[in-house]
């Protein structure tokens, strides 16, 4: 009788554990946010348990109710969601699968788990979880990866992957595929004049209007600011990169509206370079559109280039110079040499000019022809002009200590080193520490001084006058507007230009020019220098007309400093 109490009391206690699981299980069930399918499939019990009217607004009864889950999902997707309902079919233990519901666009996860004994199932359970958020959030991630958030065209990476697939395409069906680089001319003076709200706004009209050309043989890129590529497959015909260009002018010719009502009308520069013959690179096509694109840029506004070998080989040449330029600002690889200016009237030295030389490592001489519109480019112009002024002041101090000359020291400035608003301050500060009269030297500035904020430059001119220092307008006759810039400039000299004074003896017309331009200048009380002379019959006729001073190889090339000292100790110095 006790054991049967014992057996008793046991089974009590056993059921009371067993109640207190099933009641632990389905509090962690009821305050998930999953929903659970149980299925005993022996006796055919079917149990849905936690979140489950969170998902669907139907009951589980018995497992012929499966079927409207089934009606949930997109057709594409019912046969294999019904094998993961039905799993125990294919023998399988556990298979998981995600569907998008048509109805309301939720993202659902579906786990099926079977249990089986002896090789039969005997209980399954569908787990149910809600993978919106996280769908949405490896989207948005997605969409990082592959778009531009600008504008929502192609990113470059995006681009590049691709134009890769597109090349190898390309490669095996012995097609072609170009690249044209596209960008917006003069944006930041549009950024810094209507805003950076104003400049997104603009690159994303621009851009909307690209996208325009989208089809499954052309894709378009935003990569910076205000520079677009455009990708096509075998571009022929209306695919065409001059037709692309073509559709572009166009609408450009026409402004974009923004939304503050600011209209604003742009111009843009193309390059284009093709697989094969540009490069078989996906990157290295890429780097010969925008290549040929900053050439097409300095053709003028609405310009469009083509790839060609000479323009590459170019660019790696640029690159090459600008490396031994670099090599010669940190090794100081810089000398000066200087050409003479003689009175044309008295024969007699007037002064020079300081013209920089670079070497390279071997010690070759590399022309300022070739390295300064690099210098100017890339900003290394400012330390070499310092370098100039400092190196020139120094020399020119010395002779004046030496020989007692009486010369003028001409000093090219660059626009960039003259607009610093520390240049004249360091200028004077220089003078004084070599006791140099300011007279003595003569700033020689270009009309790309004068382009920006005119009235600045012009101030600055009257304040480096007023201690004295010299003004020389150079190349006087190769811009557009020479003349207009003449009245009110503090300038003391005008030089001539040479493609002047090449022709003067054989064309007339240019005799004209040159004639009336001296009688000009003499009227306004400058003098003139007349450059590149180089022949006898030049000397003579420019000393006709009472041109003030003659430079050119007929009277001395740039020479050396130890040149110029010899000239010096021979006292032929005007006085």
């Amino acid at each position: 009788m006790n054991d049967l109490h014992f057996q008793v009391d046991m089974l009590q206690a056993v059921n009371q554990q067993l109640n207190g699981k099933e009641k632990m299980y389905q509090l962690i069930c009821s305050t998930s946010k999953n929903a659970f399918l149980y299925f005993d499939l022996q006796k055919n019990i079917i149990h849905t348990v936690g979140n489950w009217h969170g998902f669907f607004d139907f009951k589980v009864e018995a497992a012929k109710d499966l079927i409207k889950l089934i009606d949930y999902v997109d057709d594409q997707d019912k046969t294999g969601f019904q094998e993961l309902l039905y799993l125990e079919r294919t023998k399988e233990k556990n298979r998981t699968a995600e569907y998008k519901l048509p109805s309301n666009g939720r993202w659902l996860e579906f786990e099926c788990t079977v249990n089986y004994e002896n090789e039969q199932p005997v209980e399954k359970v569908i787990r149910i979880r809600d993978i919106t958020k996280a769908k949405k959030q490896t989207e948005d991630l997605r969409y990082m990866a592959y778009y531009d958030m600008l504008t929502g065209l192609y990113n470059r990476n995006y681009f590049v992957s691709v134009l890769s697939s597109w090349i190898r395409e390309a490669h095996d069906a012995k097609e072609s595929v170009a690249v044209m680089c596209v960008d917006i001319d003069n944006f930041k003076k549009i950024n810094d004049g209507l805003g950076l709200v104003a400049g997104d706004e603009l690159i994303q009209s621009f851009g909307l209007f690209l996208k325009g050309f989208m089809d499954e043989k052309t894709i378009v890129a935003h990569v910076t600011d205000d520079t677009y590529f455009i990708a096509v497959k075998n571009p022929v015909g209306s695919h065409s990169m001059d037709e692309i260009f073509a559709a572009i002018q166009k609408r450009v010719s026409s402004p974009f509206r923004l939304m503050d009502g600011h209209e604003v009308t742009i111009s843009v520069c193309a390059g284009v370079a093709e697989y094969p013959d540009a490069s078989e690179s996906s990157l290295e096509l890429i780097n010969c559109s925008e290549i040929v694109m900053f050439r097409a840029k300095a053709q003028g506004p609405n310009s469009i280039m083509y790839f060609e070998a000479p323009i590459f080989q170019n660019f790696i040449d640029n690159i090459h110079i600008e490396n031994k330029l670099s090599e010669a600002v940190n090794t100081n690889r810089f000398v000066l040499y200087y050409q003479p200016q003689y009175d044309s009237a008295s024969g007699k030295l007037r002064g020079v000019e300081a013209l920089i030389r670079m070497q390279d490592e071997t010690g070759k001489m590399i022309s300022p022809g070739v390295f300064i519109p690099i210098a100017e480019k890339n900003g290394m112009i400012v330390p070499i002009g310092t370098w100039v002024l400092e190196e020139g002041i120094k020399k020119y101090a010395a002779w004046r200590e030496k020989y007692d000359c009486n010369l003028v020291l001409s000093l090219n400035i660059s626009a960039i080193q003259y607009k610093r608003p520390d240049f004249v301050g360091k200028l004077l500060a220089l003078l004084e520490e070599h006791k140099v009269n300011p007279k003595d030297i003569e700033l020689e500035i270009t009309e790309s001084v004068l382009i920006d904020d005119f009235d600045q430059v012009v101030k600055k001119l009257h304040t480096l006058k007023d201690y004295g220092i010299r003004i020389s307008l150079d190349d006087f006759g190769t811009g557009y507007s020479s003349l207009s810039y003449l009245k009110g400039l503090p300038i003391d000299t005008l030089k001539i230009d040479k493609s002047f004074i090449d022709t003067v003896i054989q064309d007339e017309s240019t005799q004209v020019i040159t004639e009336a331009i001296v009688s000009m200048v003499k009227k306004l009380g400058y003098e003139t220098v007349a450059e590149g002379v180089e022949t006898k019959e030049q000397y003579e006729y420019l000393k006709q007309i009472h041109c003030d001073n003659i430079q050119g190889f007929l009277l001395g090339k740039p020479m050396p400093e130890e040149e110029i000292v010899r000239l010096l100790s021979q006292g032929t110095v005007a006085g």
